[in-house]
């Protein structure tokens, strides 16, 4: 899971699962995209979320 790590920049820690789970999901959103900026506009209308390590 996502870990947030405070500090002067807060930045996300992500596990190896957060990637995987993040490139299925884009491979699955962008499977018909036929360039990049029809790509940008599919990423553009659909938010991805990743759980936070609590």
């Amino acid at each position: 899971m996502a870990k947030i790590i405070e500090s002067e920049r807060r930045i996300i820690r992500l596990s190896a699962d957060d990637v995987l789970n993040i490139v299925r999901e884009y491979q699955k959103l962008t499977q018909k995209s036929c360039c990049y900026e029809h790509t940008r506009e599919i990423l553009e209308k659909t938010p991805l979320y990743i759980p936070e390590d609590v």
